[in-house]
Protein backbone atom coordinates (compact mmCIF):
# COMPACT_ATOMS: atom_id res chain seq x y z
CA UNK A 1 0.00 0.00 0.00
CA UNK A 2 0.87 4.02 -0.63
CA UNK A 3 0.01 6.29 2.22
CA UNK A 4 0.31 10.06 2.29
CA UNK A 5 0.61 10.83 5.86
CA UNK A 6 0.60 14.61 6.11
CA UNK A 7 2.28 16.62 9.14
CA UNK A 8 4.42 13.24 9.09
CA UNK A 9 7.65 14.54 10.92
CA UNK A 10 5.53 15.36 13.80
CA UNK A 11 5.32 13.67 16.87
CA UNK A 12 2.37 11.34 16.13
CA UNK A 13 3.13 11.28 12.18
CA UNK A 14 6.62 10.13 12.53
CA UNK A 15 5.20 6.81 14.83
CA UNK A 16 2.70 6.44 12.49
CA UNK A 17 5.24 6.45 9.49
CA UNK A 18 7.76 4.22 11.36
CA UNK A 19 5.26 1.54 11.58
CA UNK A 20 3.63 1.64 8.15
CA UNK A 21 7.17 1.17 6.73
CA UNK A 22 7.74 -1.71 9.33
CA UNK A 23 4.65 -3.57 7.41
CA UNK A 24 6.30 -3.40 3.73
CA UNK A 25 4.45 0.17 3.11
CA UNK A 26 5.62 2.55 1.04
CA UNK A 27 5.02 6.22 2.83
CA UNK A 28 5.34 9.83 1.58
CA UNK A 29 5.99 12.49 4.31
CA UNK A 30 4.84 16.55 3.68
CA UNK A 31 5.74 18.50 6.54
CA UNK A 32 6.57 22.29 6.74
CA UNK A 33 8.41 21.86 9.94
CA UNK A 34 6.57 24.53 12.18
CA UNK A 35 5.80 22.13 14.92
CA UNK A 36 7.56 19.07 13.15
CA UNK A 37 11.24 18.06 13.44
CA UNK A 38 13.53 16.13 10.46
CA UNK A 39 15.57 14.45 13.39
CA UNK A 40 12.05 12.38 13.89
CA UNK A 41 11.98 10.95 10.56
CA UNK A 42 15.60 11.11 9.83
CA UNK A 43 16.31 7.80 10.96
CA UNK A 44 13.94 6.60 8.40
CA UNK A 45 15.62 8.13 5.35
CA UNK A 46 17.66 5.46 4.16
CA UNK A 47 14.48 3.22 3.32
CA UNK A 48 13.66 3.47 -0.21
CA UNK A 49 9.90 3.24 0.28
CA UNK A 50 10.36 6.55 2.75
CA UNK A 51 9.68 10.14 1.14
CA UNK A 52 9.89 13.29 2.22
CA UNK A 53 7.95 16.37 1.52
CA UNK A 54 9.53 19.89 2.88
CA UNK A 55 6.35 22.27 2.24
CA UNK A 56 2.84 22.84 3.33
CA UNK A 57 -0.71 20.87 2.59
CA UNK A 58 -1.91 24.56 1.93
CA UNK A 59 -0.15 23.82 -1.52
CA UNK A 60 -2.89 23.06 -3.67
CA UNK A 61 -0.56 21.84 -6.88
CA UNK A 62 1.68 19.70 -4.72
CA UNK A 63 -0.99 17.91 -2.69
CA UNK A 64 -2.91 17.07 -5.75
CA UNK A 65 0.04 15.17 -6.92
CA UNK A 66 0.79 13.65 -3.65
CA UNK A 67 -3.04 12.64 -3.22
CA UNK A 68 -3.32 11.20 -6.50
CA UNK A 69 -0.36 8.65 -5.51
CA UNK A 70 -1.50 7.36 -2.57
CA UNK A 71 -3.93 4.74 -1.71
CA UNK A 72 -4.89 6.09 1.78
CA UNK A 73 -4.04 9.58 3.44
CA UNK A 74 -3.54 10.03 7.29
CA UNK A 75 -3.98 13.47 8.01
CA UNK A 76 -2.25 14.45 10.89
CA UNK A 77 -1.29 18.13 9.35
CA UNK A 78 -2.66 20.82 11.92
CA UNK A 79 -1.34 23.48 14.41
CA UNK A 80 -1.35 22.31 17.65
CA UNK A 81 -0.34 22.83 21.88
CA UNK A 82 -2.03 25.16 23.74
CA UNK A 83 0.78 27.37 23.71
CA UNK A 84 0.89 27.73 19.79
CA UNK A 85 -2.91 27.76 20.24
CA UNK A 86 -2.83 30.85 22.26
CA UNK A 87 -0.10 32.56 20.93
CA UNK A 88 -1.28 31.90 16.88
CA UNK A 89 -5.03 32.01 16.92
CA UNK A 90 -4.98 32.65 12.95
CA UNK A 91 -2.83 30.28 12.05
CA UNK A 92 -3.93 27.72 13.91
CA UNK A 93 -7.95 28.26 12.76
CA UNK A 94 -6.65 29.00 8.91
CA UNK A 95 -3.85 25.58 8.98
CA UNK A 96 -6.55 23.20 10.46
CA UNK A 97 -9.79 24.37 8.38
CA UNK A 98 -7.92 25.17 5.09
CA UNK A 99 -5.78 22.16 5.21
CA UNK A 100 -8.65 19.92 6.03
CA UNK A 101 -10.69 20.94 3.10
CA UNK A 102 -7.62 20.81 0.63
CA UNK A 103 -7.13 17.22 1.65
CA UNK A 104 -10.59 16.03 0.85
CA UNK A 105 -11.65 17.48 -2.23
CA UNK A 106 -8.58 16.32 -3.69
CA UNK A 107 -9.15 12.56 -2.07
CA UNK A 108 -12.96 13.10 -3.14
CA UNK A 109 -11.62 13.07 -6.75
CA UNK A 110 -11.01 9.47 -6.74
CA UNK A 111 -12.43 8.42 -3.64
CA UNK A 112 -9.10 7.93 -1.83
CA UNK A 113 -9.62 6.90 1.74
CA UNK A 114 -8.80 9.69 4.32
CA UNK A 115 -8.66 9.28 7.68
CA UNK A 116 -9.04 12.97 10.15
CA UNK A 117 -7.01 13.46 13.12
CA UNK A 118 -9.43 15.16 15.84
CA UNK A 119 -9.05 16.06 19.34
CA UNK A 120 -10.43 15.76 22.65
CA UNK A 121 -10.63 19.01 23.10
CA UNK A 122 -13.78 19.28 20.83
CA UNK A 123 -15.62 18.18 24.04
CA UNK A 124 -14.68 21.41 25.61
CA UNK A 125 -16.16 22.31 28.90
CA UNK A 126 -18.15 18.99 29.50
CA UNK A 127 -18.44 17.55 33.22
CA UNK A 128 -19.61 14.21 32.03
CA UNK A 129 -17.31 11.43 33.60
CA UNK A 130 -16.04 10.20 30.23
CA UNK A 131 -17.07 11.52 27.13
CA UNK A 132 -18.48 9.33 24.04
CA UNK A 133 -18.38 10.13 20.37
CA UNK A 134 -22.43 11.22 20.54
CA UNK A 135 -21.76 13.38 23.72
CA UNK A 136 -22.81 16.88 23.35
CA UNK A 137 -19.72 19.61 22.44
CA UNK A 138 -20.06 22.53 24.94
CA UNK A 139 -17.50 25.28 23.93
CA UNK A 140 -16.64 28.44 25.70
CA UNK A 141 -16.90 32.28 24.04
CA UNK A 142 -15.61 33.00 20.91
CA UNK A 143 -13.84 36.28 23.00
CA UNK A 144 -11.85 33.20 24.40
CA UNK A 145 -8.95 32.51 21.81
CA UNK A 146 -8.21 28.78 23.69
CA UNK A 147 -11.36 27.49 22.22
CA UNK A 148 -10.45 28.09 18.58
CA UNK A 149 -8.16 25.48 18.45
CA UNK A 150 -11.45 22.93 19.03
CA UNK A 151 -13.65 25.06 16.72
CA UNK A 152 -11.55 24.28 13.89
CA UNK A 153 -11.41 20.27 14.84
CA UNK A 154 -14.93 20.80 15.00
CA UNK A 155 -15.29 21.80 11.90
CA UNK A 156 -13.12 19.70 9.97
CA UNK A 157 -15.02 16.75 11.71
CA UNK A 158 -17.91 18.45 9.82
CA UNK A 159 -16.16 18.73 6.90
CA UNK A 160 -15.56 15.08 6.81
CA UNK A 161 -18.72 13.51 7.43
CA UNK A 162 -20.28 15.70 5.01
CA UNK A 163 -17.86 14.77 2.19
CA UNK A 164 -18.66 10.90 3.75
CA UNK A 165 -22.29 11.50 3.15
CA UNK A 166 -22.66 13.79 -0.21
CA UNK A 167 -19.60 12.53 -2.04
CA UNK A 168 -19.34 8.97 -0.49
CA UNK A 169 -15.75 9.71 0.14
CA UNK A 170 -14.24 6.79 2.92
CA UNK A 171 -13.38 8.61 5.79
CA UNK A 172 -12.67 8.08 9.76
CA UNK A 173 -12.21 10.68 12.07
CA UNK A 174 -10.41 9.79 15.02
CA UNK A 175 -10.02 11.83 18.58
CA UNK A 176 -7.09 11.63 20.18
CA UNK A 177 -6.94 11.65 24.20
CA UNK A 178 -3.23 13.04 25.11
CA UNK A 179 -1.20 10.49 23.34
CA UNK A 180 2.37 10.55 24.47
CA UNK A 181 5.63 8.82 23.86
CA UNK A 182 8.79 9.21 22.88
CA UNK A 183 9.88 12.46 20.26
CA UNK A 184 6.69 14.36 21.82
CA UNK A 185 8.11 17.94 22.87
CA UNK A 186 7.38 20.25 26.03
CA UNK A 187 7.31 23.26 23.75
CA UNK A 188 4.01 23.55 22.93
CA UNK A 189 2.36 23.07 25.95
CA UNK A 190 2.33 19.41 26.78
CA UNK A 191 2.75 18.26 30.08
CA UNK A 192 4.01 15.21 30.25
CA UNK A 193 7.49 15.44 28.53
CA UNK A 194 7.38 19.14 29.83
CA UNK A 195 7.42 17.97 33.79
CA UNK A 196 9.94 15.05 32.55
CA UNK A 197 12.13 17.55 31.33
CA UNK A 198 11.67 19.77 34.55
CA UNK A 199 12.48 16.47 36.89
CA UNK A 200 15.20 15.62 35.04
CA UNK A 201 16.97 19.21 35.19
CA UNK A 202 16.23 19.23 39.14
CA UNK A 203 13.59 22.38 38.39
CA UNK A 204 10.82 23.00 39.81
CA UNK A 205 7.57 21.33 38.06
CA UNK A 206 5.39 23.69 37.30
CA UNK A 207 1.52 23.03 37.65
CA UNK A 208 -0.34 25.55 35.66
CA UNK A 209 -4.15 25.98 37.48
CA UNK A 210 -4.73 24.77 40.15
CA UNK A 211 -3.51 21.15 39.32
CA UNK A 212 -7.09 19.27 39.77
CA UNK A 213 -8.17 19.17 36.52
CA UNK A 214 -7.42 15.64 35.59
CA UNK A 215 -6.76 13.64 32.37
CA UNK A 216 -5.84 10.31 30.82
CA UNK A 217 -3.12 9.48 28.43
CA UNK A 218 -2.34 7.43 25.87
CA UNK A 219 0.87 6.01 24.76
CA UNK A 220 1.95 6.58 21.04
CA UNK A 221 2.10 2.80 20.32
CA UNK A 222 -1.36 2.18 21.79
CA UNK A 223 -2.74 4.65 19.78
CA UNK A 224 -0.65 4.06 16.22
CA UNK A 225 -1.88 0.17 16.91
CA UNK A 226 -5.35 1.29 17.09
CA UNK A 227 -5.39 3.72 13.96
CA UNK A 228 -3.68 1.04 11.86
CA UNK A 229 -6.70 -1.72 12.87
CA UNK A 230 -9.47 1.23 11.97
CA UNK A 231 -8.42 2.66 8.81
CA UNK A 232 -8.64 -1.35 8.15
CA UNK A 233 -11.72 -2.48 9.37
CA UNK A 234 -15.12 -1.62 7.02
CA UNK A 235 -17.54 -0.67 10.01
CA UNK A 236 -14.85 2.01 10.76
CA UNK A 237 -15.97 4.17 7.58
CA UNK A 238 -17.99 7.44 8.29
CA UNK A 239 -17.71 7.07 12.10
CA UNK A 240 -15.97 8.97 14.55
CA UNK A 241 -13.80 7.07 17.38
CA UNK A 242 -12.13 7.98 21.08
CA UNK A 243 -8.80 6.28 21.28
CA UNK A 244 -7.15 6.99 24.65
CA UNK A 245 -6.25 5.32 27.72
CA UNK A 246 -8.51 4.93 30.92
CA UNK A 247 -6.59 5.44 34.00
CA UNK A 248 -7.60 9.06 35.22
CA UNK A 249 -5.32 11.35 37.15
CA UNK A 250 -4.83 15.01 38.14
CA UNK A 251 -2.12 17.31 36.93
CA UNK A 252 -1.37 17.73 40.34
CA UNK A 253 -1.00 13.55 40.63
CA UNK A 254 1.04 13.64 37.61
CA UNK A 255 3.50 15.98 38.53
CA UNK A 256 4.11 14.17 41.97
CA UNK A 257 4.28 10.67 40.25
CA UNK A 258 6.92 12.25 37.61
CA UNK A 259 9.06 13.14 40.40
CA UNK A 260 9.01 9.90 42.42
CA UNK A 261 9.48 7.61 39.17
CA UNK A 262 12.41 9.57 38.25
CA UNK A 263 13.23 9.70 41.62
CA UNK A 264 14.09 14.12 41.11
CA UNK A 265 14.50 16.69 43.79
CA UNK A 266 12.30 18.93 41.82
CA UNK A 267 9.97 20.73 44.06
CA UNK A 268 6.10 21.04 42.73
CA UNK A 269 5.16 24.68 42.30
CA UNK A 270 2.03 26.55 40.65
CA UNK A 271 1.11 28.94 38.27
CA UNK A 272 -2.02 30.56 37.80
CA UNK A 273 -3.55 30.51 34.22
CA UNK A 274 -2.98 33.92 33.68
CA UNK A 275 0.70 34.16 33.84
CA UNK A 276 1.08 31.17 32.50
CA UNK A 277 -0.96 31.62 29.11
CA UNK A 278 -3.19 34.78 29.22
CA UNK A 279 -5.69 36.62 31.69
CA UNK A 280 -9.20 35.22 31.35
CA UNK A 281 -7.69 31.74 30.08
CA UNK A 282 -9.85 28.40 30.27
CA UNK A 283 -9.11 24.86 30.71
CA UNK A 284 -10.89 21.81 30.54
CA UNK A 285 -11.52 19.83 33.73
CA UNK A 286 -11.73 16.67 32.84
CA UNK A 287 -10.43 15.14 29.37
CA UNK A 288 -11.39 10.88 30.03
CA UNK A 289 -12.80 8.99 27.10
CA UNK A 290 -15.41 6.48 26.95
CA UNK A 291 -13.95 3.76 24.54
CA UNK A 292 -16.28 1.22 24.39
CA UNK A 293 -17.27 2.07 20.54
CA UNK A 294 -13.48 1.22 19.75
CA UNK A 295 -13.34 -1.53 21.89
CA UNK A 296 -16.22 -3.23 20.51
CA UNK A 297 -15.03 -2.63 16.97
CA UNK A 298 -11.02 -3.67 16.88
CA UNK A 299 -11.24 -4.90 20.41
CA UNK A 300 -9.29 -1.72 21.56
CA UNK A 301 -7.11 -1.65 25.30
CA UNK A 302 -4.46 0.41 26.24
CA UNK A 303 -1.16 -2.26 26.93
CA UNK A 304 0.88 1.07 28.11
CA UNK A 305 -0.03 2.34 30.99
CA UNK A 306 1.23 5.65 32.58
CA UNK A 307 4.69 4.42 34.15
CA UNK A 308 5.28 2.92 30.38
CA UNK A 309 4.71 6.56 29.46
CA UNK A 310 6.71 8.38 32.13
CA UNK A 311 9.56 5.55 31.71
CA UNK A 312 9.82 6.13 27.84
CA UNK A 313 9.76 9.60 27.70
CA UNK A 314 12.56 10.02 30.32
CA UNK A 315 14.62 7.56 28.47
CA UNK A 316 14.15 9.57 24.83
CA UNK A 317 14.81 12.77 26.88
CA UNK A 318 17.98 11.22 28.40
CA UNK A 319 19.51 9.82 24.80
CA UNK A 320 18.67 13.37 23.55
CA UNK A 321 20.78 14.81 26.27
CA UNK A 322 23.66 12.84 25.54
CA UNK A 323 23.26 13.49 21.38
CA UNK A 324 22.41 10.42 20.47
CA UNK A 325 20.06 9.81 17.59
CA UNK A 326 16.51 8.81 17.95
CA UNK A 327 15.69 5.37 18.58
CA UNK A 328 12.69 3.73 16.59
CA UNK A 329 9.76 2.74 18.51
CA UNK A 330 11.03 -1.11 18.85
CA UNK A 331 14.03 -0.21 20.51
CA UNK A 332 12.90 1.32 23.66
CA UNK A 333 12.67 -0.41 26.46
CA UNK A 334 9.92 -0.45 28.16
CA UNK A 335 9.87 -1.04 31.65
CA UNK A 336 7.42 -3.64 32.79
CA UNK A 337 7.77 -2.80 36.47
CA UNK A 338 6.68 1.11 36.06
CA UNK A 339 2.96 -0.30 33.93
CA UNK A 340 -0.11 0.01 35.28
CA UNK A 341 -2.54 -2.14 34.78
CA UNK A 342 -5.63 -1.43 33.34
Amino acid sequence: MKYLVTGGAGFIGSHLTEKLLSRGDEVCVIDDLSTGSMSNVKHLEAQPAFRHVLDTVLNWRLMAELVDGADVVFHLAAAVGVRLIVESPVRTIETNIRGTEIVLSLAARKRKPVVIFSTSEVYGKSSRASFCETDDLILGPTLKGRWSYAASKIIDEFLGLAYFKEKKLPVVIIRLFNTVGPRQTGRYGMVVPSFVNQALNGEPITVYGDGKQTRSFTHVKDAVGAILKLVDHPEAVGEIFNIGGVDEITIEGLAHTVKDRLQSPSTITYIPYDKAYEQGFEDMRKRVPDISKIERIIGYKPRYGLGDIIADVAEYQKLQRASVAPLTSSQIPLRREDTQKH
